[in-house]
């Protein structure tokens, strides 16, 4: 029913109005999982500023006191943020330090998103299907927004339903969209907890917090003999998650025995192919630019 009384009609209703989940949690109560205690930034502010240089071919994130900055190179600017969390700096303090860390000239002011980490315990309620910020949230240490908009429209192409609704499609869609968001709050997560930082109350928090014990799990098998395991729905390869356990300085104990196998100097030469051919990537790159 819309406020001037009309009714509207449908067989299936996409709920894409954003945090509020208008539909998916104030009409049908789906429930929200809150992974603050985990992900504690609650606020970002963005801001763009002018480009200083030739941009670089890459996304920097920066740690501050409470939280981190991002900055993203554009061809006609640099687009710019801080995610902090509020319990530990304040707004205007946040922005402040935002505006002190650019490149160049900021081209507005700073614009506060406030956000709460987690997702909806029922993502698909009925004949309701929450898509985007109705169905969760994480925060965009490593921009997954996207992904899970179109991994929840691919799996409701799956699982599309009749007209009779059958809840095990539900069951299944919901099962799979909590695996996604999971894996990749357990990836975020392990930037923060793995820090070595201990010089301010944020750091020193996520330095020493429990933590999910999935993300548990998969540090203690990692410290123990160095294995990764691509689970069911993981975003992240095992790749993704060694960059970040070692650069975190997380050191693995032994290693796959198998390993042993080959000698030395045949796997000094296998990477050393591998160099030559990302000189020679970079070298066409160059070339061609």
């Amino acid at each position: 029913m819309l406020e001037d009384g009309h009714s509207v009609s449908g067989d299936l209703f996409i709920d894409c109005s954003g945090f509020a989940g208008l539909l998916i949690e104030r009409a049908l109560h789906a429930g929200f999982d809150d992974w603050s205690k985990w992900l504690p930034c609650d606020r970002a502010f963005a801001v763009p500023c002018a480009r200083a240089g030739d941009p670089t071919p890459f996304t920097r994130s920066t740690a501050h006191q409470a939280g981190w900055q991002w900055r993203i190179p554009l061809q006609h600017r640099t687009g710019n943020g801080y995610v902090f969390c509020s319990s530990y700096i304040s707004e205007d303090e946040a922005a402040e330090t935002l505006l002190a860390n650019l490149d160049a000239e900021a081209l507005a002011a700073p614009r506060l998103i406030k956000f709460t980490a987690g997702c909806r315990r029922e993502p698909w309620k009925r004949n309701c299907v929450a898509l985007g910020l109705a169905s969760g949230f994480l925060e965009p240490l490593e921009s997954t927004s996207i992904h899970l908009v179109e991994s929840g429209i691919g799996r409701l192409v799956e699982l599309f339903p009749d007209r009779g609704f059958e809840p095990k499609l539900a069951d299944e869609y919901n099962r799979l969209m909590r695996r996604s968001y999971e894996s990749i709050r357990d990836f975020i997560i392990l930037h923060y907890c793995a820090t070595q930082r201990d010089d301010t109350p944020l750091w020193n928090y996520c330095r020493t917090m429990e933590i999910p014990d999935s993300l548990q799990h998969k540090m203690d098998l990692y410290r123990s003999n160095g294995r990764l395991f691509h689970a069911e729905q993981d975003l992240f390869g095992d790749l993704s998650w060694l960059q970040v356990m070692h650069g975190q300085r997380i050191q693995a104990n032994g290693h796959h025995p198998l390993a042993d196998v080959r000698p030395a100097s045949e796997v000094a030469e296998f990477l050393g192919d591998v160099e030559k051919v990302v000189q020679k990537c970079v070298d066409y790159m160059r070339l061609i630019n």
